[in-house]
């Protein structure tokens, strides 16, 4: 027999989101979506707020968004919470305040998450977070692992280029391994592979992202995903993070399917005219 297959839950979508969705070609939703949250602390500062303020009502913004990308059974959802740059430059007393954040949303919507049948992963350099946030971590990971909707991956302490270094390490040590150390440099070199250094990325179990949405107007990718995100749809957003919902989701994917995914071709283009035809033109 085959599995049931899950019932819809598009009722479950606002008034506003529904009027987005009824317009959207269901056969053509991205199966992953990264999405650049960034403006907590310009939103905090337009309302004369401590940063601390705006990180809090961005944390709330998570889990609406969250909650609509499991109603329209959006496989993939990554969200750049924590960079390793935020980590390095960040006055401590900010970094303290964003991992006790992340310690109360992770305790906090374990059980939202298993009611929207979302699994919650984790990508970056998870070893160097303090041990009793990787401990709710890996608590919040077993409780929601055996759900089978939308799979939320948290990038924290990450970046992109510490990634691909990662990755190159660990190809090219499983490839001498394998060969038993047996190769020279240049015969290692000559062995590795786009695919060798894809599948050793922090990501390797995911698709790559169809459409990446940054927040706050900032035209830039700032250390995200710089690998997977090649042939990725941009969406860029003026508003502020905080006031990011499911709605504003819905409608960066209506402006997705506007787009034509080319991946270096020539998409529905006209095909290139013969030489023949080129001379009928000039006679």
């Amino acid at each position: 027999m085959f599995p049931a297959t899950p019932p819809s839950r598009l009722n479950e979508l606002s008034a506003d989101e529904l009027a987005i969705y009824q317009q959207l070609d269901p056969e053509q939703l991205p199966k992953h979506i990264a999405i650049i949250m960034d403006g907590n602390g310009r939103w905090a500062g337009q309302r004369r707020m401590q940063r601390f303020f705006g990180h809090q009502q961005g944390a709330e913004s998570v889990q609406y968004v969250v909650e609509t990308a499991s109603r329209i059974d959006l496989p993939w959802l990554t969200l750049y919470a924590f960079s390793l740059e935020n980590n390095l430059r960040r006055p401590q007393t900010e970094v303290s305040f964003l991992m006790r954040l992340l310690r109360t949303y992770l305790v906090g919507n374990v059980k939202r998450m298993n009611d929207n049948n979302v699994r919650i992963a984790y990508i970056g350099r998870i070893a160097d977070l303090p041990k009793e946030v990787q401990e709710t971590m890996q608590w919040a990971a077993e409780q929601t692992a055996r759900n089978t909707g939308t799979t939320l991956t948290l990038a924290l302490n990450y970046g992109s280029r510490v990634e691909i270094v990662d990755a190159v390490r660990d190809a090219l040590t499983r490839i001498a391994a394998e060969q038993n150390g047996r190769l020279s440099l240049a015969e290692l070199l000559a062995k590795f592979s786009e695919q060798d250094l894809s599948q050793a990325l922090y990501t390797a179990h995911m698709p790559d992202p169809d459409l990446v949405i940054r927040t706050s107007g900032e035209m830039r990718i700032s250390n995200f995903l710089l690998w997977q995100i090649a042939y990725s749809e941009i969406y860029v957003t003026e508003r502020f993070w905080p006031d990011f919902r499911g709605q504003h989701l819905l409608e960066a994917i209506r402006e997705y399917q506007c787009r034509e995914r080319r991946f270096g071709g020539l998409g529905n283009a006209p095909k290139a005219k013969s030489a023949e035809q080129e001379q009928a033109l000039v006679r």
